[in-house]
């Protein structure tokens, strides 16, 4: 079994919302990811998208997208990001996936899972300073920040139970997060802490796009933080474990 990272899919299965405007590697994006899709992952596979899955506003409008994602080889533990306004409670999405008969798609969200060789957990994280925001009224950072590195302690302490019980020390935790912790001249430092404190090696984020030129692999504090925003691999998802 392997494990492949995608995120940012950005899908829209009724045409509403493409994402084609935003550049030439946008353009039949949803037929270019199917064809690279089945072409690398296999039904014994697991795929985790952190983040950005459906343009949908709502749950029930996102059915399509979660049944072509769902029809798709392989497991997928899906992450939330910036844009998934669809996204409801665990219960009520673990009740709609098992309303519409969805059997390959769970949530990886403040939790962990123990896969082959590996644990992953995940969360959203936070991403944009201050100074870049276009909001009206106050805001408070310090406020968003805090329950973001609230849920991603949930989600390593889930995997280091995870690794306590499965008796191997040796298994690495993988953290995937939608919001990169560092870009360019942003820091969360926060979340680098926080990922410094629970001894993670690699991180996998989303939500950039458009960076091509930019290296995928970046290094902070030794941690390798690793861009896997779809348009940035080509809508071919990215293997993390063989």
């Amino acid at each position: 079994m392997s494990l492949f990272v995608i995120a940012d899919l950005h899908l829209s299965s009724d045409g509403t919302k493409s994402m084609e405007k935003f550049g030439s590697r946008w353009t039949g994006y949803i037929q270019k990811l199917e064809k690279n899709w089945r072409a690398v992952v296999k039904d014994e596979d697991t795929v985790i998208i952190p983040g950005d899955i459906s343009w949908s506003l709502k749950l029930e409008d996102s059915l399509d997208d979660l049944r072509f994602l769902d029809s798709l080889p392989g497991q997928k533990l899906i992450g939330k990001g910036n844009h998934d306004f669809w996204w409801a409670t665990a219960s009520k999405m673990n009740a709609f996936f098992e309303k519409n008969s969805i059997k390959t798609i769970r949530m990886l969200y403040n939790n962990a899972y123990r896969l082959d060789g590996c644990i992953v957990c995940g969360t959203r994280g936070w991403f944009v300073e201050e100074g870049q925001q276009n909001t009206v009224g106050e805001v408070d950072y310090a406020r968003i920040v805090n329950r973001e590195v609230v849920r991603l302690r949930l989600s390593l302490d889930e995997a280091v139970k995870l690794k306590k019980e499965s008796g191997d020390e040796t298994l690495p935790i993988l953290v995937f997060l939608h919001f990169p912790p560092v870009w360019k001249e942003f820091v969360c430092h926060e979340i680098v802490d926080t990922l410094k404190e629970y001894g993670i090696s690699t991180c996998y984020f989303g939500h950039i796009h458009g960076a091509y030129r930019e290296r995928q692999i970046t290094q902070v504090d030794g941690i390798d933080l690793v861009l896997c925003a779809a348009d940035y691999l080509n809508f071919v998802p990215l293997i993390v474990k063989r």
